[in-house]
């Protein structure tokens, strides 16, 4: 399940994705209208592709073309050879409808289980998957994978935080699946119910579909006394499965390279940037049948090491994702990412790892808002802090807000279900 594949030497590894793409570009060309008539129209046939290294020749995927094909055009197999289908939330538009063959939701379990492994979790231990069923991919994708590897599951979904706290109290869950976000929701509420965070069994948090900073993570891993671990995917693909940190090093996460080909870009321009440089995350589904997917462009800004890790996988390694390429924020001419603001706040032992982003036009100019929360029961002084914060963000990322405000513990708004919301864009 794990195993050869993820130590493969690079050669091995390099030759198997060469095949596997060669197979994919082949049926995404004689199954889907769309990529037969944007191949023909890059001047490129399935002949052209002998293996990875001429992968640079296709054209880009966007998720504005899930959205132009809504919602099928972009399957690959007819209606009985389908046997699910998940899309995304779609709050920005038309949902993405993806689909799975049999063989597909077989890959889709293998990727998953061999991630728990990652993980540090076997098949003696309880999940406790606090992910959304149903479209969204998450719940039914960390099911698929835990029930796999053998492990059993207590399928919570999202939500419910005082049952959940209650669930990982009688049942002793070893795991919990769920946002970043929610992991600290679930610790607060624990303490609020009078059991501690701590004292609890968990020893792994397998947290995804949102950005986590490194900051996050270390508050994550304190409050529930358990070992964080970051998982990465997009329904685009598959769902969660793309790739995992592993618990030995929680260096980078190990993406499952036999079933996605990764490349990073200049947004920009859409060169290819050198091995370690920051870029847009592109992927290519290598054993997809419902749905292939050829050089789709994530938006995710990471950067790839190809170094062996620590754990003995030889599989490339992906930085944790510092931000989207269409969420980077320009405010009177600085270019910033949430995360790089939530990267220095969290600095502060007196904030709580709660804060939103106000954005708002004032004439032709941009003015920022920033709202960060105290951490519970500390004494400190508001003004001094405040000061403190700004400064750190002027000498970090040369930028102050136009105003910020801190405000006590549990004033801003929880997710309990979803995905956190950090940035509210007033502006037309």
């Amino acid at each position: 399940m794990t195993g050869d594949v993820e130590r493969l030497p690079r050669s091995e590894l390099r030759d198997r994705q060469s095949e596997r793409l060669r197979s994919t570009v082949e049926h995404a060309y004689e199954s889907v209208p769309f990529y037969r008539d944007r191949m023909d129209e890059a001047g490129v046939s399935p002949d052209d592709i002998g293996g990875v290294a001429d992968i640079g020749r296709l054209p880009f995927t966007r998720k504005e073309h899930f959205r132009e094909q809504y919602p099928d055009g972009l399957f690959a197999v007819d209606d009985e050879e389908l046997r699910r289908i998940h899309a995304s939330s779609g709050t920005t538009g038309k949902p993405k409808i993806v689909g799975y063959t049999d063989n597909d939701l077989e890959v889709w379990q293998t990727v998953m289980a061999r991630s728990m492994r990652a993980a540090g979790i076997d098949e003696d231990d309880t999940v406790q998957n606090a992910y959304g069923y149903g479209l969204f991919t998450g719940g039914l994708g960390f099911h698929g994978g835990a029930e796999a590897l053998g492990a059993a599951v207590i399928p919570a979904s999202s939500g419910n935080t005082q049952r959940q706290v209650e669930l990982a109290a009688d049942l002793g869950s070893d795991a919990l699946g769920c946002t970043p976000s929610y992991a600290l929701y679930f610790a607060e509420a624990a303490a609020e119910m009078g059991i501690d965070p701590r004292d609890l069994e968990l020893s792994v948090v397998l947290y995804g579909a949102e950005p986590c900073t490194e900051p996050m993570r270390e508050e994550i891993e304190e409050r529930l006394d358990a070992t964080g671990i970051e998982n990465y995917g997009l329904s685009e693909l598959i769902g969660p499965g793309v790739a995992v940190e592993c618990h030995e090093a929680q260096d980078g996460l190990h993406i499952h390279e036999d079933h996605f080909y990764p490349e990073v870009i200049d947004p920009q321009t859409g060169d290819p940037v050198p091995d370690g440089e920051e870029g847009e995350l592109v992927l290519t589904s290598l054993s997809k049948e419902a749905l292939p997917v050829l050089r789709y462009r994530t938006g995710d800004m990471t950067s790839l090491s190809y170094e062996e890790c620590a754990c003995g996988r030889t599989t490339v390694r992906m930085d944790g994702v510092t931000g989207r390429a269409d969420d980077l924020l320009i405010v009177r001419g600085v270019n910033l990412y949430p995360s790089q603001i939530e990267d220095v706040i969290l600095e502060f032992d007196a904030v709580a790892p709660q804060y939103r982003i106000d954005l708002y036009r004032e004439g032709n100019l941009d003015r920022l808002e920033l709202t960060v929360e105290l951490a519970e029961d500390d004494e400190v002084d508001p003004e001094e802090l405040r000061n403190r914060i700004l400064t750190r963000l002027q000498n970090a990322l040369s930028f102050t807000p136009d105003e910020l405000e801190l405000v006590e513990y549990g004033t801003i708004e929880r997710t309990e279900v979803g995905k956190v919301r950090r940035v509210y864009d007033h502006r037309d």
